[in-house]
């Protein structure tokens, strides 16, 4: 292990105790004077788990390079301890390789084997270790307790975590909207009507050239706003990407996500090294153990709380992109504004913002993070900053 990794972990490590020994001592007081602790209710001091399946029903078909779907499965967790309570997410599109049924193992698991083990939920570090080793995937899943555990921790300081982490809430980014290719011209001018209110647009691609450079001219035909791309690992071939990626940057295209298979690293290292936009890893960044090798061979990682499983490890990777000098974008699958309020959170690091899943579906169980003019606006409001819509779920 080098000198730099090692101190790295041991800043983290010591950061974690000293939050975690302060919310001990005195955690309705640690920041007296500001937002205030959540309302508490009686309760028990163990550390209490219930879940809640909900399907997320998007406003249009959703398709992507190789997939298209109505409707996403969705989790909802919820923690409870000493009368507060926090609420997570765990968000599952078919290519995640997870479902609400092997989510519901896995919280069993946690209820049986790892919640019992603490009478507290300051120890995030601790907790989410022990989630961690209960299987090598489950990132979504793992995900919900992470961002239940943070509301939960946040409402008991009375506190933001983008506040207790010392981020400047006047740095979040604006938020792209996506429009996910279609077939029907009036379908893709309905989208781009829908995506009126935003600042960015965010266009997957990754199907034939003909359909592709489609997309991009039924945009650039009526709207003139930044546009990023994600390829989806659609394109096969690096000469074809690279030229592409330059047609694209002709029609004010910003940045590329993807452009090639997660399995192609060397191929989407030369990209990069030519291409007159920032690449940025989706699919070939999953966890913090990723960004490594993915230095050279792409500019910058997207981080997604349902494949990293939730904000701790997201924050430590956006310490270790920025000691990398990479750029940092913070995205989303179709999710609630539970897990959206929680990336949020963190969004005053990146650069790029793709936090638009809560406004793709029709039916969000939760009010939380707001946009004001396309931009993230983080509130001072303890934890996620969530209220539970009446009516749609019972936890």
């Amino acid at each position: 292990m080098t000198k730099h990794m090692s101190d790295r972990r041991t800043f983290l490590k010591t950061a974690g105790l000293l939050t975690a020994g302060a919310a001990l001592w005195h955690p309705s007081q640690l920041f007296a004077g500001s937002a205030g602790a959540a309302k508490k209710k009686s309760g028990s001091k163990k550390l209490e788990l219930a879940w809640e399946d909900f399907q997320g029903i998007m406003k249009f078909t959703f398709t992507i390079s190789g997939s298209s779907r109505t409707t996403t499965p969705i989790v909802i967790t919820r923690l409870t301890w000493d009368g507060y309570e926090g609420y997570g997410e765990a968000a599952m599109p078919p290519y995640l390789g997870e479902t609400q049924a092997s989510c519901h193992e896995f919280y069993k698991k946690v209820v049986d084997n790892i919640l019992p083990k603490f009478d507290n939920p300051f120890q995030i570090e601790d907790i989410m270790a022990a989630v961690d080793k209960i299987t090598t995937n489950n990132t979504a899943a793992k995900a919900s307790i992470d961002i239940a555990l943070h509301d939960l921790v946040g409402n008991i300081f009375g506190q933001p975590w983008w506040k207790i982490w010392g981020f400047n809430p006047k740095d979040a980014p604006y938020t792209c909207y996506t429009i996910g290719y279609d077939a029907s011209d009036d379908m893709v001018n309905t989208k781009i009507e829908e995506a009126s209110w935003n600042k960015i647009i965010k266009v997957k691609l990754g199907m034939s050239e003909a359909e592709d450079k489609r997309m991009i001219n039924l945009i650039r035909a009526r709207d003139q706003r930044p546009i990023v791309i994600d390829a989806n690992q659609g394109w096969k071939d690096k000469y074809y990407a690279l030229d592409m990626i330059h047609w694209l940057a002709e029609r004010g295209v910003e940045m590329i996500e993807q452009p090639m298979s997660k399995l192609m690293l060397d191929e989407t290292a030369w990209i990069t090294e030519r291409s007159p936009l920032p690449v940025m890893a989706d699919e070939s960044c999953q966890r913090i153990y990723d960004i490594p090798r993915l230095k050279g061979a792409f500019h910058g990682i997207n981080i997604k709380l349902m494949k990293c499983t939730g904000l701790w490890e997201a924050r430590q990777m956006i310490t270790m992109a920025e000691q990398n000098h990479m750029k940092l974008m913070v995205g989303c699958m179709t999710e609630t504004s539970v897990a959206i309020s929680a990336a949020a959170q963190i969004s005053p690091k990146v650069i790029w913002a793709d936090l638009d899943g809560n406004y793709l579906l029709g039916n969000d169980c939760f009010d939380g993070m707001k946009l004001v003019d396309g931009r993230i606006t983080l509130e001072d409001k303890p934890g996620l900053g969530l209220t539970k819509k009446p009516g749609i779920i019972s936890i």
